[in-house]
This record gives C-alpha cells, sequence and structure tokens, in this order.
C-alpha cells in the first residue's frame, strides 16, 4: 500500500482541519488534488497494490462530501488498482464514499483494555463491542475492513488509548504490547470480513529501531515480533 499522508506542524490532529472561507476550501481542494494524484500516478507506475486517498481527515470530508467524490473519480483515471481511504477509529462508519472504493481502511487504535498490564482475555473481550460495529458495515457496504494502521505502544496500559503519543513517557512494558497484538489477531485474524492490516510503526532499517528497552510503537526486535511474524505467516499460508 502506497499512502501519502498530511503532517501538521506542532502534531495537530489532521481530523480537524477546515477553512475558514469557501476561497481557502478551493485552495486546499486545489493543493490536495495535486498532492494526491501526484501519487496516484507513482502508485500506478509502480503497480502498487493498494492506493491510500487521504488519513484521518473527518472535517475536511464532512463538509466536502462531493469533493471527495470527484476525486475519487478523478485518482481511478491515473491508478487502476485497488483503493481505499484511512478513517479514525472513533469516525469511520461516517465516510460518505466507502461505496466507491475496494475496502473500508481503519486505522485501527481501538482502546481495548484499562488494565496497566491488559491481559489477552481482557484485551479480546474489549473488543467485542468493535468487532460487531465494524462487521456491521462491511456488510451493509459489501466491503472488506483493512487496517489502515494498528499498533500498540509496549508501555503501561498498552490498551487503553493505543492512539496516544506520549514522548515523555518512562518505563517499558513489553507484555502489555505482546498481549495487545495477541488478542487482535485471535479477535480479527480469521474473520472472512477483515482483510488485515498495515503495522505502525515498521523501519526498513530494522537493526537500528526498538529492542528490549524501547517504549515506542514499533514492535522490531521486541518479543512481539515473533507474534506477528507467526500470524502473518499463517496468514499467507491459507
Amino acid at each position: 500500500m502506497l499512502k501519502p499522508q498530511l503532517w501538521v506542524r506542532r502534531g495537530e490532529f489532521t481530523g480537524k482541519i477546515a477553512m475558514d472561507s469557501e476561497e481557502h476550501w478551493r485552495e486546499l481542494e486545489q493543493s490536495y488534488t495535486a498532492f494526491i494524484l501526484e501519487f496516484a500516478k507513482l502508485a500506478e507506475r509502480k503497480h502498487v497494490d493498494l492506493f491510500c486517498i487521504g488519513t484521518e481527515l473527518e472535517l475536511f470530508i464532512k463538509y466536502r462530501p462531493q469533493y471527495w467524490k470527484n476525486l475519487i473519480d478523478q485518482i481511478k483515471e491515473v491508478y487502476k488498482g485497488k483503493l481505499t481511504y484511512a478513517a479514525n477509529w472513533d469516525e469511520y462508519w461516517r465516510t460518505p464514499f466507502w461505496d466507491q472504493l475496494d475496502y473500508i481502511g481503519i486505522d485501527g487504535y481501538f482502546p481495548v483494555s484499562t488494565m496497566q498490564t491488559p491481559t489477552v482475555d481482557d484485551c479480546r473481550k474489549g473488543w467485542q463491542k468493535h468487532k460487531a460495529s465494524m462487521k456491521s458495515l462491511s456488510e451493509s457496504k459489501k466491503r472488506p475492513i483493512i487496517f489502515t494502521e494498528y499498533g500498540y505502544r509496549s508501555v503501561d496500559y498498552a490498551g487503553k488509548k493505543p492512539w496516544f503519543v506520549d514522548y515523555f513517557a518512562e518505563g517499558v512494558n513489553l507484555e502489555a504490547q505482546s498481549n495487545a497484538y495477541t488478542a487482535l489477531y485471535v479477535e480479527l485474524w480469521s474473520e472472512n470480513w477483515f482483510a488485515g492490516g498495515f503495522i505502525w510503526k515498521w523501519f526498513v532499517d530494522g537493526e537500528r529501531h526498538g529492542g528490549q528497552d524501547s517504549n515506542r510503537f514499533t514492535p522490531q526486535n521486541k518479543p512481539v515480533e515473533e507474534i506477528i511474524t507467526s500470524y502473518y505467516k499463517a496468514a499467507n499460508l491459507n
């Protein structure tokens, strides 16, 4: 998957991007169209299997839905592969154009446990309501769910607010990360409406990242890496 993504200075959430006038909306739309079509053309040239048309742009979509529907048509003129969009976990059901895409994309940072070191069983219980909602949408739209991002930090309370990034947090909890990942795989990996997902955060130069002393998102060089490997290998064999 090729997933071009907007970043806002000082870490502001992209879901809050909104303009204060029609003129400014049109400027944003013109800029975003040029941006995303450039990457769509690249995806076509490189034969990328899946292209993500945007990431966590809730208000942009809410206030300009027709722009997005037209944009998808433009993307399809230059890219012939599969399409998705990365909606945030707490608003994906409001995205108005799933019918135009091949996958319902979700950044899957669902809260599943409030325990300091969440157990697999507790996380599995926490998944039940989220599973029901995703399954219902998948069936109504006749589209599979794919996690355009998912992951857990190796910290205490890893399943409470998986999306939260605290750069000043200290301490490492490798068991919390491993248990949260395991529960996700146990609950979702065998569902026929679930198409898999993309881990946040995986580095190409993996030997320089992660490790037993790291509390960041990456599972590289941590115990959870073996768990992830086993589930992806099993999926490829089926």
